[in-house]
């Protein structure tokens, strides 16, 4: 089966000519797969900003392509426009852009921009708000009378209202309390599993991107440093924290385990993955 959506040699170059030059990404090679969960991290200035904004069309490659289903996004407007449904792109903060009188209209401005039927839209508004954990009571109410958790909900539901087939969301759980950061995390899930959609999270929580995603992607000047399986990014925890990244705090405790001389896994990340291998160890000494 060929990549939902696939980055040929891609490079960008933010005022090109001038003497403000700068070149933000630098030949970025890889592809997703439908129904993937992948995660981007990278220290600030890194690329990751531009690089998701240019895979659902809002920038424009200096040289390189975008591919989605094998085909150029750019191949013609027409095309390009039916992108911006089929990936959606949840910025940073995105509460900061609802502007509707009602939740309710926020939630349905993509699917009316499809030209969608009122019965369509209909569906899609209630649904994308159960998704993320909106109640109808709500959709009536004004998104600025909302808590910031639920106008995240409202803003995240408007893009799940597209129903694309990749959703990208820019740090979805940043200025969160830990049961907010917990429920939206729970709900992007349950939207990736009821519609096997490809999901791209850029995140700083490391604890998170460890826990959720099948496959890390690191940034770093304008390139991918690496892409594998969370587990083998972490193990190489010396280079994460070279190019200004930390770790999850898990792995740093049996970093240190390891360094006292205790013959632990250092490559675990999450409290589950440790509390197995700190049994083991322990079910393998012999007592005295």
């Amino acid at each position: 089966m060929s990549p939902i959506l696939e980055v040929r040699d891609l490079c960008h170059v933010y005022s090109a000519g001038t003497p403000f030059q700068r070149e933000a990404l630098s030949h970025v090679n890889f592809s997703l797969e439908r129904g993937e969960f992948v995660g981007i991290i990278g220290h600030t200035g890194s690329g990751k900003s531009t690089l998701i904004q240019h895979l659902n069309g809002l920038l424009k490659p200096t040289a390189g392509q975008i591919l989605f289903d094998g085909q150029d996004i750019w191949q013609d407007k027409a095309f390009t426009r039916s992108i911006r449904f089929r990936v959606g792109l949840v910025f940073q903060y995105p509460e900061y852009q609802l502007f509707e009188e009602t939740a309710y209209k926020d939630i349905a401005f993509g699917p009316k921009n499809m030209k969608l039927s009122p019965e369509e839209i209909d569906r899609r508004v209630r649904e994308a708000a159960a998704f993320v954990g909106v109640p109808e009571s709500q959709l009536e109410q004004s998104p600025f009378a909302l808590s910031g958790g639920q106008k995240r909900r409202v803003a995240i539901a408007g893009v799940i209202a597209m129903e694309p087939d990749v959703l990208i969301l820019d740090e979805p759980t940043a200025g969160l309390d830990p049961e907010g950061r917990e429920s939206i995390l729970a709900n992007i899930r349950a939207y990736q599993q009821a519609k096997n959609a490809t999901i791209v999270m850029v995140s700083h929580a490391m604890e998170d991107v460890a826990r959720l995603t099948d496959r890390l992607l690191v940034m770093d000047h304008g390139g991918v440093r690496m892409d594998a399986a969370p587990r083998e990014v972490f193990q190489r925890a010396w280079e994460l924290e070279q190019i200004g990244l930390t770790i999850p705090q898990v792995t740093r405790v049996m970093l240190r385990l390891r360094e006292l001389g205790q013959p632990v896994d250092s490559s675990v990340f999450t409290l589950e993955q440790a509390v197995r291998e700190l049994n083991r160890v322990k079910g393998g000494r012999k007592e005295c």
